[in-house]
């Protein structure tokens, strides 16, 4: 499921009407907990929340005209998906992720390398990923990044 949109507002008036209040409160959350110079905008068709070249001039490796992604969330078909490149990056980020998880949800975990799926929008901690978001700032985000993907 793609949805077409040029802002994140155009995008949440498309979601299906079941998602519609889990992901709004999924976006606040993000918003709400996201350490400040992190900026909200329409990534990869879905909603993103990116170093802005005004911080990191140089962009995103695979295309520098993009700002630097760091967290997507995105309506899917058969699911509402948070990629966290944080998590992808940093082993002891994804540690405690998948430490805390069950302490929060009692469904198992459904997680890619830097996708976690939700399948019950009544399932999605919000707690934790307000946690999850506050633990890098996109100074952290940008020393990770340059240290271990932009080299690759």
């Amino acid at each position: 499921m793609t949805i077409d949109a040029k802002t994140p507002e155009e995008y949440l008036e498309k979601l299906p009407e079941e998602r519609k209040d889990a992901f709004s409160k999924l976006r606040e959350t993000v918003k709400k907990h996201l350490p400040e110079g992190f900026e909200e905008c329409i990534n990869y068709k879905m909603l993103g929340y990116v170093v802005p070249h005004a911080l990191y001039p140089d962009g995103y490796h695979c295309d520098p005209k993009l700002p630097l992604p760091f967290i997507n969330i995105a309506s899917q078909k058969n699911f509402v998906a948070l990629y966290h490149m944080g998590i992808y990056a940093n082993p002891e980020m994804l540690d405690w992720f998948v430490k805390e998880y069950p302490k929060h949800v009692s469904t198992k975990l459904d997680m890619g390398k830097s996708c976690i799926r939700f399948k019950k929008m009544d399932q999605i901690p919000f707690d934790l990923i307000g946690q999850l978001c506050e633990k890098m700032t996109p100074q952290d985000w940008i020393k990770i990044y340059e240290n271990q993907i932009k080299k690759s």
